[in-house]
Parts: C-alpha cells; sequence; structure tokens
C-alpha cells in the first residue's frame, strides 16, 4: 500500500524538480510541496545576480529529456545565467510541464512517520510519512507519503552578523537597516536606500564580492556612496579568487571587481574584526562593536552575507544523522569539509552518503551540505538521480556514478550582476591556491586569518 503513494519533494528549485522528473522517468508519482507561488523561488530572489556557471552546467539531464517534446530549447551551453533567466528559461518551464505534480502555496510545517514521533520503534519503517502544510490561505493540510526528498536549500536562513554563529546583541533591533540579500541597485527603491551612504558588507565569499563590486559601480554615480568590507580573518592572495588565473572565468572576474573596489578606494577593508554588538548613534545610523572592543565608524546600511544554514525544525520528528560541525549527513561531511575540500575536491555522491537512520528520507542539493559553502548544480543533479533510482528499487543504477567533473570541478552560485567578460575560455575550476597573508585596513596577527574556513561560497 506504501508502494501507491507518491514521493513528496520540499521544494521546487533546481535539485527539487530535478528529483521530480528522475521520478517521473521512473514511473514513480512525485507531489512537489512548493512554499512559493512560483518554482525557484528563492532562485527569484536573487534574479539580479548572474551565475558564475554557464547554462552548460546547470541543467539537469532527465528535466531536459522531459521539457525536449514541448519544444523547449536549452540556451547556448556556454552562455551565463542570471538568477531570473534560470528561472524563467528553465526551472518554471519544467515545473509547468510536470503540471499537477507541483503544488505551490504549500509549506511544509511538519514531518515523521504516521503515528509514530521519533521515540517509538515499533514498526516504524513500516509506516508512511505524514507531511503538515500550510496553504497559501492558512489552511492545515497533510500528505501520506512513500518517501520523502527534502530540496528545501538553505535560502530561508541566512547566517547572521554576530561571528559566534548567533545574531549579535542589537542585530534583531536594528533589521529594519540590515539585509541579509545581495541589493539589486537596478531596483530604484533599492537603490536610493544605498546611495551617497556608508553601507558595511559582512562576509568574505561570492556573495560579498558581487555587493561590494555593486556598490562600487553606484559610488561612480551617486557621490558619498562608500562600502566598509568587513571580515573576521585577514585577506589573502586567494581572497579574491584566482584573478585573470582563475580557470572560471566569470569567477576570477567577480574577484577581481571586488578587489578593485578596496584598491580604488570605494571601499575600506577592516580584517580580524568578529562582530558582538550593533548599537546606535544619535542619529539611528549603526554601530559595529567587536569583540575586542573596537567601536567602527557609524554605517547608514549593512549588509550581512556570513553564509546559509539549513533549517531543520520540520524535521524534527525525524531521526536525521548529522554532521555535529556541518549539519550535513554523516558520511558526507567528510568529503564537504571546507577545512579540506574546495568545489573542485568534492566527490561524486549519492544515495548512501544522503542516507540517514530514518529511512526514505533524503536531504539534497544545498540542504544536504549544511553550513558547507561548497556546493554546484551538477553534483546536485547527481545527487537526485542516485536518491531516484534507490527509492524505485535500482541499486545498481543508485550506486553508479554517472557524472564525470573536470579534476578541478565545476562551480555553480552567485556573480556578476552584468555579463562577464567575453572571450575567455571555461573549463571548469574555481578555487586558486592559496599565496602569503595580505593584510589591509585594521589587521589582526596573521595566524587568525587561518582560524575558520571562509563562510563565503566557493561555488
Amino acid at each position: 500500500m506504501s508502494d501507491q503513494l507518491p514521493v513528496v519533494v520540499i521544494g521546487a528549485g533546481p535539485a527539487g524538480l530535478a528529483a521530480a522528473a528522475h521520478l517521473v522517468e521512473r514511473g514513480v508519482e512525485p507531489l512537489v510541496l512548493e512554499a512559493g507561488p512560483a518554482a525557484a523561488a528563492a532562485v527569484r530572489e536573487w534574479g539580479h545576480v548572474r551565475l558564475f556557471s554557464t547554462w552548460g552546467e546547470v541543467t539537469d539531464p532527465a528535466a531536459e529529456r522531459l521539457l525536449a517534446p514541448t519544444g523547449w530549447t536549452k540556451p547556448a551551453p556556454d552562455t551565463y545565467p542570471s538568477g531570473a533567466e534560470w528561472a524563467a528559461l528553465y526551472l518554471q518551464p519544467l515545473a509547468d510541464v510536470l503540471g499537477d505534480h507541483v503544488r505551490y502555496g504549500a509549506k511544509v510545517t511538519g514531518v515523521s512517520r504516521s503515528g509514530r514521533d521519533r521515540v517509538v520503534d515499533a514498526d516504524r519503517d513500516k509506516q508512511p510519512f505524514v507531511l503538515h502544510f500550510t496553504t497559501a490561505d492558512g489552511a492545515e493540510q497533510r500528505v501520506l507519503a512513500r518517501a520523502v526528498i527534502d530540496a528545501s536549500g538553505t535560502w530561508t536562513t541566512p547566517g547572521p552578523a554576530g561571528a559566534g554563529g548567533l545574531p549579535a546583541l542589537g542585530e534583531k533591533a536594528a533589521a529594519d537597516r540590515i539585509t541579509h540579500r545581495v541589493p539589486d541597485l537596478e531596483d530604484p527603491v533599492v537603490r536610493a536606500r544605498y546611495a551617497g551612504r556608508r553601507t558595511a558588507v559582512i562576509g568574505s565569499g561570492a556573495s560579498a564580492f558581487t555587493a561590494l563590486a555593486a556598490l562600487a559601480d553606484l559610488a561612480d554615480d551617486e557621490p558619498g556612496t562608500h562600502a566598509v568590507w568587513i571580515l573576521r580573518r585577514g585577506i589573502s592572495g586567494s581572497t579574491f579568487g584566482g584573478g585573470e588565473a582563475d580557470e572560471l572565468p566569470a569567477r576570477g572576474a567577480l574577484g577581481l571587481a571586488a578587489k578593485a573596489a578596496v584598491d580604488n578606494g570605494y571601499a575600506d577593508a577592516v580584517t580580524g574584526f568578529r562582530t558582538e554588538a550593533i548599537d546606535r548613534d544619535t542619529d539611528g545610523r549603526l554601530v559595529l562593536v567587536g569583540e575586542d572592543g573596537r567601536r567602527l565608524d557609524p554605517v547608514d546600511e549593512a549588509v550581512v552575507l556570513t553564509g546559509l544554514r539549513p533549517d531543520l525544525t520540520f524535521l524534527s520528528e525525524i531521526r536525521l544523522g548529522l554532521d555535529e560541525r556541518l549539519q550535513a549527513p554523516l558520511a558526507l561531511a567528510p568529503l564537504i569539509d571546507p577545512n579540506q575540500h574546495s568545489c573542485g575536491t568534492v566527490y561524486p555522491h549519492g544515495h548512501r552518503e544522503l542516507s540517514h537512520p530514518e529511512q526514505d528520507i533524503y536531504l539534497v542539493g544545498m540542504k544536504s551540505y549544511g553550513r558547507a559553502p561548497t556546493f554546484l548544480a551538477m553534483t546536485g543533479y547527481e545527487q537526485v538521480r542516485s536518491v531516484t533510482a534507490a527509492i524505485a528499487g535500482d541499486l545498481e543504477s543508485a550506486d553508479r556514478v554517472e557524472l564525470t567533473l573536470p579534476e578541478t570541478g565545476v562551480c555553480g552560485g552567485s556573480g556578476l550582476t552584468g555579463a562577464p567578460a567575453a572571450g575567455q575560455d571555461h573549463e571548469g575550476g574555481c578555487c586558486a591556491p592559496a599565496p602569503e597573508l595580505v593584510q589591509i585596513g585594521i589587521s589582526t596577527p596573521a595566524a587568525a586569518a587561518a582560524e575558520e574556513p571562509s563562510t563565503g561560497e566557493c561555488c
């Protein structure tokens, strides 16, 4: 009877829709529950940002086969989509062809075994999953499932400004002047918020690069616009990526744009600064206070880009096996540990690395990586191919690796808001070797720079 139930996929983003496509191809009924009003709701929120992966790296083979009869044409594989283009030209058409298999406005609030909380052992594996969700009008509903694929991502749970993983004192009270997203400075309302003002950018990954580059462009047009780049560590030669030597040209261009923002005086870098509190001055501006007692000059706005983390609250009745540091599946965590791996050294993996003590539930896509910043779209598509094969009972296919990457990997993620430079070859890798440490701005000893991996994205 359980085999007659659908496989419920949480999230209609890239990994979730690819999982549904693979299930359809195998004759297994999927039901995709998407909290937003359309497919790829999270991607649309950063739609103004351009990926530094090409179209050839961000579509799934099973999804392409499902789309082919509709007359869908894949965009030029060597071009770079923005988030909005990814959603409009691929993800929404894929959701449309899946039709009634996708349900919008359905926010999952809990998952358990039917009639069994996480403590009960008796006949646990024989019970179907039950998922509770709320609809757009606030009604509560539930659905039974034979298996669950959680592809809900990490977008809704950004990291705080506080260096200890908790919000800094005063951070919540200052929410009116803080954003956790790369500002869309093409939007007149957003542009007015930052034009002619002083903005703190907290973070050290690709999103922070994008924000710094965008604010530098704004400063060219709007006198008085200035950024203060807050880093918990020092700055090394690899902080900005590989530059012109980066094997992923768009990522290299992004890093160079962020470096130029500092070199040209559009941004000041403050290194070794761990935010402990955010105060207000008499004008309501924000004053960042460090653990070492330093108080920075006031800023009008703060853009906090300190990474993302998985929302595990609605899985509290499920027996998950998660690494205590990364919050990723136990067998996967050593493969993606940012202390040891870049996105280019993560080996393709599948259902076995993604399994949990609770059978037939899988975290895939960005969510499977927990707090690790090394995720790439192509690896996510291999995850769902393996997981759906396992659910369908095809262990031979599930155990087979069907993804071939260049030695240094192929990375995806946020890139320039405009088109990357043309005329550059695109061969894969993303992470350059680390030259000696270079300190700029207010510095700390070099040893502080090696304390922790970057909280920004490698890919």
